[in-house]
């Protein structure tokens, strides 16, 4: 009872402040700004710029990647749209009832004064291509993607990947991507007499990793083969990448990193000298393309099953899904009963050396890998279902549960994952959990609580094993081009769910974000036609750092807040000015700490962070970009943007910024030309001085990059496109002088045929 009542007096005073905020001047959707873009590398300019974080990156790509499609798309799916408020979804349900659900023409959305000619041309390329009409002509519809990449200098034949999405009929679509791979290792197996596992040195492969098969209407949905799911608020179970997902989602994502990767990772092993030493440690070369580990199996499920004066929602999905993992991710169980025992030796990962060639051969000296991935080490299976209840589109309640279970492939070894693994030790996890949702008038509430369940053994003090609640509430109050939003979450120290993915903030604790963190965002957003403004504040603290066993023997409090301001000057003239505060510790002062965004870390490497309670980093940082923009984003524009940074960066003893900020600055100069649709020519050059306001070289980053891009219609149905990259390092760290090759040329080509 006491719990209801905090729970309901948190909800009223959310609701309150949502309106009386409203009754202030604001475009919506969870993003930093107004988001126009044709393609993954528009949204690189985006990133790299500090335009939008990290996370809305990965959410835009995946709903870049796998479209919406207008006509079937439910009230969370068409939100996740960028630019959208919920009056602007509400708007567009309500037309696409009066059209009896049938919306193929997007155009019909600004001729009805729903959305602005420049609201449907930001979100077009989010769109998916509509179906075959019923009676139409038979054959497929869809479109056949290739590209590859390579660097000048490289070793390797380039990679290369080819992507397919076939409309059969009305309701059925099919399609998959194949790749051309040449670093990833062999199939690694047991070695008894080293206690560690072989693999062969990575070589000339290709795999289809994505085939599907789905079936959709207005009223059910299957799937089979490669997919993703996502329910509620994203708290118990979503592998969509979406921003606001619910539902089965086909998945043939393969995406790129653009930086090029060291070629040798090896190291002596149990040779006497290290394979990788001189030229050869660094050198490097393109990477294979990326392949984004989803569902691997069926779903199926009820979209709008009439029920009263509502309808039911029910979804039931299974998947068995091989896993790769980072070498530092795994243990071996039989040697280590609990990952969290450090002082055990044998709770490091297993060494992995490299396989000597011919079996007669087994025993000789071989070296050792360093930082590789391992393909299909494991394997994970799963289910797990979804039953909801709508009054309407805006009243709902849900419930979501899904469990799993993790079983190696390297027969002679009992594989387990790490504490800092995302995936939780322990082979056995799982979660279930309630979302509703209310609206009425200009106000949206929607909340869940969930309870997740593993077999963790239990650590030194917390966290404990079993599992452990966590919770979330939002408020969301929204006008034609303005939305209010506020939120409050809990999520347990105990809560290892890898399958969350709510409202969360970077930092980690062992491997997982959505863990051990409590807090309160607000988020504003405003678009008007000469004015766009957008403000976020979000305040939350570690719940381990609370107790009297606190690693910091203290609460560790962390903020963020962020304002971006837009103004269209007129004459083609667009100007833009954006703050960003970070504090990963507001108890903690001084200049001699550091900071250190981990979800921007993770991305870029791809390495485990957040291996204990507190961040590794306590320090701030501050980050001013301003921009201008002449002439029109879809004809031809040029764009200046400037970013500044203040960050600490004195933890160590011998940095020189001891007792003062770093400052680091960066420049952007983005030029787009299109003189019709058969033409686009794109370029941007950065230039990236770190901290610009000391005097060593040898250590922080110097450099200049560009691109030039052009894309060639050839009518209706193909797309060439050709891309080329260079980047200059100036600095003379240690790196930059062993780097090859430097500077770094790669080119890219791409060609689209339309069905």
């Amino acid at each position: 009872m006491l719990a209801w009542r905090a729970v309901r007096t948190a909800s009223r005073a959310i609701a309150l402040l949502g309106v009386l905020a409203a009754a202030a001047p604001a475009s919506a959707a969870p993003y930093e700004a107004f988001i126009e873009v044709d393609d993954q590398a528009d949204l690189e300019d985006l990133r790299v710029a500090g335009v939008i974080s990290q996370d809305s990156y990965d959410e835009l790509l995946a709903l870049l990647e796998g479209g919406v499609d207008l006509s079937l798309a439910d009230r969370a799916q068409l939100y996740s749209l960028p630019n959208l408020t919920y009056d602007d979804v509400d708007r567009i349900l309500a037309y696409r009832e009066r059209m009896k659900g049938d919306l193929r023409d997007p155009a019909a959305l600004v001729a009805s004064g729903i959305l602005s000619a420049e609201e449907l041309r930001a979100i077009t390329p989010f769109l998916a291509p509509p179906a075959p009409r019923p009676g139409a002509a038979p054959g497929a519809r869809g479109k056949i993607f290739a590209r590859s990449r390579l660097a000048v200098r490289d070793s390797l034949l380039p990679p290369g990947e080819v992507r397919a999405r076939l409309a059969l009929s009305t309701n059925v679509r099919v399609g998959g991507a194949a790749v051309f791979h040449r670093l990833e290792l062999g199939a690694p197996i047991y070695d008894p007499n080293r206690r560690a596992l072989l693999a062969d040195r990575h070589g000339y492969g290709g795999s289809i990793p994505k085939a599907y098969l789905m079936y959709e209407t207005a009223s059910a949905a299957a799937v089979a083969g490669s997919f993703r799911a996502g329910f509620g608020q994203r708290l118990v179970f979503d592998s969509s990448g979406r921003a606001a997902p619910n539902g089965l989602y086909f998945d043939d994502e393969v995406t790129y990193t653009p930086d090029l990767e060291i070629e040798c990772r090896e190291i002596a092993g149990e040779l006497l000298e290290a394979p990788c030493q001189g030229a050869a440690a660094g050198r490097r070369m393109t990477p294979d393309f990326r392949v984004r580990e989803g569902l691997l199996g069926g779903g199926a499920g009820l979209r709008r099953q009439p029920l009263g004066e509502g309808w039911v929602q029910a979804y039931a999905w299974a998947s068995w899904a091989p896993r790769s993992l980072r070498q530092d991710e795994l243990v071996d169980r039989a040697r280590c009963p609990d990952p969290h025992d450090a002082a055990d030796p044998g709770c490091a990962p297993p060494a992995v050396f490299v396989r000597p060639e011919g079996a007669s051969r087994i025993l000789m000296p071989t070296a050792a890998f360093a930082n590789e991935v391992l393909p299909d080490v494991l394997v994970e299976r799963l289910a797990g279902v979804n039953f909801a209840y709508f009054a309407d589109a805006r009243q709902t309640l849900g419930l979501t549960a899904y469990g799993a279970d993790v079983a190696g492939l390297v027969d002679g070894i009992d594989l387990d994952t790490q504490e800092t693994s995302r995936l939780p030790t322990g082979r056995r996890y799982g979660a279930l959990g309630a979302n509703f949702a209310l609206g009425k008038g200009r106000l949206d509430l929607a909340g869940e609580a969930a309870l997740s369940i593993d077999r963790m053994p239990d650590g030194p003090g917390a966290p404990q094993g079993g599992g452990g609640p966590a919770a979330i509430l939002r408020a969301t109050v929204a006008e034609r081009r303005q939305e209010l939003e506020a939120s409050l979450r809990y999520y347990g120290i105990d809560y290892a769910n890898p399958y969350a993915r709510p409202l969360s903030q970077g930092d980690e604790l062992e491997g997982q974000r959505v863990r051990d963190e409590a807090g309160a965002r607000v988020r504003y957003a405003r678009a008007g036609e000469r004015l766009g403004v957008r403000a976020l504040v979000d305040a939350w603290v570690p719940p381990s750092s609370l107790g009297a066993d606190s690693p910091l023997g203290r609460a560790q409090p962390k903020l963020e807040g962020a304002v971006r301001a837009d103004v269209r000057a007129g004459g083609g003239l667009a100007l833009g000015l954006a703050l960003r505060y970070q504090d990963a510790d507001l108890r903690a002062g001084g200049r001699a700490q550091c900071f250190e965004d981990e979800a921007e870390l993770r991305a870029v490497t791809g390495a485990v962070t957040g291996a204990g309670t507190a961040a590794p980093c306590s320090g701030t940082r501050l980050t001013s970009v301003a921009s201008a923009r002449i002439g029109g984003r879809r004809a031809a524009s040029l764009t200046a943007l400037v970013e500044h940074r203040l960050l600490d960066d004195g933890a160590d003893e011998t940095s020189p910024f001891r007792d003062r900020y770093r400052q680091d600055v960066a420049g952007w100069l983005i030029g787009l030309w299109s003189p019709d649709d058969m033409l686009r020519l794109r370029g941007r050059v950065r230039y990236l001085h770190q901290a610009v306001n000391g005097d060593r070289d040898d250590l922080y980053e110097r450099s200049i990059a560009a691109l030039a891009d052009a894309a060639i219609g050839f009518g209706e149905r193909a797309v060439l496109r050709a891309r080329a990259d260079v980047k200059v390092w100036l600095d003379d760290r240690a790196e930059t002088r062993a780097r090859s090759p430097s500077p770094e040329l790669q080119l890219w080509l791409s060609y689209e045929a339309r069905l």
